[in-house]
């Protein structure tokens, strides 16, 4: 996986979260609080679109990680942010750190 990769993935994600927080008319954020402690969806119809939406959120979160190092081991690596966007500008394939 290349970081480029990790970008398109985050915005993909972004819009799935987008769309159940318009759905349910909460932030992702505090959903997620709730689900963790347990709450459970007061329809039935909801439980399929919670365990999404939690999932949605859980791949969301580690793709964040991911990019956050990524970016700090190429800001270790350079003298300059600056060096860093031209070699992501330029859209160089740059493996995602682990």
């Amino acid at each position: 996986m290349i970081l480029q990769d990790i970008i398109v993935d985050i915005h993909a994600l972004t819009e799935d979260l987008e769309v159940y927080e318009r759905k349910y008319g909460v932030l992702t954020e505090t959903f997620y609080e709730l689900y963790s402690n347990g709450i459970e969806p007061e329809d039935d119809t909801w439980v399929l679109d919670w365990s999404d939406w939690a999932g949605v959120y859980q791949i969301f979160i580690h793709r964040q990680e991911q990019y956050r190092r990524t970016i700090q081991s190429l800001k270790s690596q350079t003298q300059s942010l600056a060096e860093v966007i031209g070699r992501t500008a330029r859209h160089e394939p740059i493996p995602v750190v682990s």
